[in-house]
C-alpha cells in the first residue's frame, strides 16, 4: 500500500505543478486537489506537452487505482503468478481486439461454452481458482444436468407424458400409478416403459435439452425467456421434492462446486414440503432438517469446505397475505435452526409486478435478526415500478442485492449502496440467458467495478445452463467485464469479498478466511510452478497461436 500511496503522490504533485498558483495556495496537500482542479478549470489545450502527459497519467492511474481490488496488495508468489494469469488475459483480449470474432465474451455463453472457453488455457486457471462463496444459488438448480438425469434410473419413479410419448410434463415417485397431475391430459406411465418404448440414448438427449435452457440463445422477449425457465422449475419438482432424493441432490451440489473451488454457499430456496412415496407431505423442519444433516455429513468428508447457510426466499407472485404465512414460517424455522436460516428474499421475474413496496407491511414484521437479502433490479426497464424495488430494497435494509442489473442507472442509489456497503451480486450468465444484455462488454457491472461499489460474483441457476457451478461467470466477469488491466488483485478481491459480505458471523468468518487462504496459497504455488517449468517462456510460445 505504501508503493501505491507514493506514486498516487507522485503523480498529483506532478499534476500540482502544472495547474495555476491560485488553486497551488488553496491546497497544501497535493492529495486534496479534486479531479475538476486537476484541469486547471480551464481548456487543457493551454497545459504544455509535459503537463498534458503528467496529466493524462494521472487520470488514468486514478481510474485504476479507484477499481475494485485496488485495495489489494500481492505477495511476491502472487506476483509472479499474476504475469502469467495476465499474459492469458492479454492474449485473448488482445486477439478479440485485432479480431472481435474471437472475442469469446463478445458471444451469447450457449455458442461458446462447449468449444471456445474449454481450450482457454485463462479458463483452465479460473477453474481450480478457489473463488471463496457463490452468495446467490436457488436450490433446485445447482446440480448438472447429467446428475439430474442419473435421477430418473431410481426405482418407483413415473412420469407423464403427452403427445405419445414425446413430451414430458412431470414426474413422481410413486408405489402406485399416481391419479393426479399437473396437466390433466397427460398420461402416467413408469419410467422404465418410457425409456423402453424411446430408447435410452435418445430419451437421454431428450431431457438434456429440456432439462436446461441450452441452446436457446435467443427469445422474442425477456418474458418468453423466464416462461422456459419456469418451465424447467416446475419439471424438475417431481424429481427433487421426494424426500429420498433431496438430501442426495444437495450432497452431490455441495460437490460439484466444492470441485470447482467454492467452499461456501447461501442457498435461496423455497424450503418446499417433501413427499413420501405413499403421497403424504413432510413439514418444512423436515426439509430444513435433512438439509443441516447432509452438511454436516459433507464437512465432515471434506474438511476444507468453510459451510452453507439457507436464505428462505417464497416467490413473489403472492398475495400480502400469503407472505404472511411465509414470513411465520420463516421465523419458525429460524427459531429452531438460527445459524442456518439466516435470511428472507422473494425471488421470482420482477418485471411482471409485485413489487416490494406493496409488501413493506408485512415485511416490516419478520424479526430483526433474520436479514433481508432481496432480488431487486434485475431489469432493463428504468424509472418504472419494476426497478423501483432497488430504492425499497434499500430502504428496507437488505444486506445485499441479487443482480442490480439496473443500478448503474440510478447514482444516488449506487452511492447509497456503496455508503451502506451493500454488496451487488453480479451474476453474468444468468443475466444474458435471461434476455438483459447481449454482449458481456456491455454489462453494467463494468460501472460497479469502476466506482468500486461492493460486489460478489455468484451464478443463481448455472445447471440450467450447463456452466461450471461459479468458474463460467467468474471468466466472463474477469475477460468481458472487468477492464484488461483487472488482475490478480480484482480475482482476490471478490473471492474474499464472497466471505465477507456473506451471512457468516465474525468468528466464522474468520475461520473461513483461514479456510479460503489455505487453498488460495496452493493455487499461487501451482501457477508458479508451471510457470517455472516452462523457464519464462510460456507466455510467448503461447502468444504465436
Amino acid at each position: 500500500m505504501a508503493g501505491l500511496w507514493v506514486r498516487r503522490r507522485q503523480l498529483a504533485l506532478l499534476a500540482k505543478r502544472s495547474l495555476p498558483t491560485s488553486l497551488q495556495i488553496r491546497h497544501h496537500d497535493a492529495e486534496d486537489l479534486t479531479l475538476l482542479e486537476l484541469t486547471g478549470g480551464t481548456n487543457l489545450r493551454n497545459c504544455t506537452p509535459e503537463e498534458y502527459r503528467s496529466l493524462r497519467e494521472l487520470y488514468i492511474s486514478y481510474e485504476r487505482y479507484a477499481a475494485v481490488g485496488n485495495d489489494i496488495q500481492l505477495t511476491l508468489k502472487e506476483r509472479d503468478a499474476n504475469e502469467l494469469i495476465m499474459c492469458e488475459k492479454k492474449r485473448e483480449y488482445e486477439k478479440g481486439i485485432m479480431d472481435p470474432t474471437k472475442f469469446t465474451p463478445g458471444y451469447h455463453f450457449f455458442e461458446v461454452v462447449l468449444h471456445k472457453i474449454k481450450k482457454s488455457p485463462l479458463f483452465h486457471m479460473l477453474r481450480k481458482m478457489p473463488k471463496g462463496g457463490a452468495l446467490m444459488v436457488l436450490d433446485t438448480s445447482i446440480c448438472s444436468v447429467d446428475y439430474v438425469i442419473s435421477l430418473t434410473y431410481r426405482e418407483n419413479l413415473w412420469v407423464c407424458t403427452k403427445d405419445n410419448g414425446c413430451n414430458v410434463v412431470e414426474f413422481r415417485f410413486s408405489q402406485d400409478k399416481p391419479k393426479v397431475a399437473q396437466e390433466p391430459d397427460c398420461e402416467w406411465q413408469p419410467m422404465e416403459k418410457l425409456r423402453e418404448y424411446r430408447g435410452e440414448e435418445n430419451l437421454k438427449k431428450y431431457l438434456r435439452v429440456r432439462l436446461s435452457m441450452f441452446p436457446l440463445s435467443s427469445f422474442r422477449t425477456n418474458d418468453h425467456a423466464w416462461d422456459h425457465l419456469m418451465e424447467i422449475f416446475t419439471l424438475v419438482k417431481g424429481l427433487l421434492h421426494y424426500a429420498d432424493v433431496w438430501g442426495d441432490y444437495f450432497y452431490n451440489a455441495l460437490e460439484e462446486f466444492y470441485a470447482d473451488g467454492v467452499q461456501y454457499l447461501e442457498v435461496r430456496s423455497m424450503v418446499p414440503k417433501l413427499y413420501c412415496l405413499d403421497g403424504s407431505l413432510l413439514p418444512e423442519r423436515i426439509t430444513i432438517k435433512i438439509y443441516k444433516e447432509t452438511l454436516e455429513r459433507f464437512k465432515k468428508d471434506n474438511p476444507g469446505f468453510i459451510g452453507c447457510n439457507l436464505i428462505y426466499a417464497p416467490f413473489r407472485h403472492i398475495t400480502p397475505e400469503e407472505l404472511t404465512k411465509h414470513i411465520d414460517i420463516c421465523t419458525e424455522l429460524n427459531k429452531e435452526y438460527p445459524g442456518f436460516v439466516v435470511g428472507f428474499d422473494l425471488v421470482g421475474q420482477e418485471d411482471r409486478d409485485h413489487p416490494l413496496s406493496g409488501f413493506v407491511e408485512q415485511l416490516l414484521k419478520l424479526p430483526d435478526n433474520i436479514n433481508f437479502f432481496f432480488h431487486a433490479g434485475q431489469t432493463n426497464w428504468y424509472g418504472s415500478h419494476v426497478d423501483a424495488n432497488l430504492v425499497d430494497a434499500i430502504l428496507l435494509g437488505t444486506r445485499r442485492i441479487s443482480h442490480g442489473y439496473t443500478i448503474t442507472k440510478h447514482p444516488l442509489l449506487m452511492r447509497m449502496a456503496k455508503y451502506l456497503n451493500i454488496a451487488i451480486e453480479v451474476c453474468p450468465v444468468s443475466n444474458q440467458v435471461l434476455q438483459l444484455g447481449s454482449d458481456y462488454r456491455n454489462h453494467p457491472a463494468a460501472t460497479l467495478i469502476a466506482e468500486n461499489v461492493p460486489m460478489v460474483i455468484s451464478s443463481a441457476n448455472p445447471a440450467f445452463w450447463r456452466a461450471n457451478p461459479l468458474s463460467h461467470d467468474i471468466y466472463m466477469a474477469f475477460l468481458g467485464i472487468a477492464p484488461m488491466n483487472a488482475d490478480l488483485k480484482f480475482l482476490k478481491r471478490t473471492a474474499k469479498n464472497s466471505l465477507r459480505y456473506s451471512s457468516l458471523k465474525d468468528e466464522a468468518k474468520a475461520a473461513g478466511m483461514e479456510k479460503w487462504k489455505k487453498e488460495w496459497d496452493e493455487w499461487i504455488d501451482a501457477i508458479v510452478e508451471e510457470k517455472n517449468k516452462d523457464k519464462g517462456e510460456y507466455c510467448s510460445e503461447r502468444n504465436k497461436d
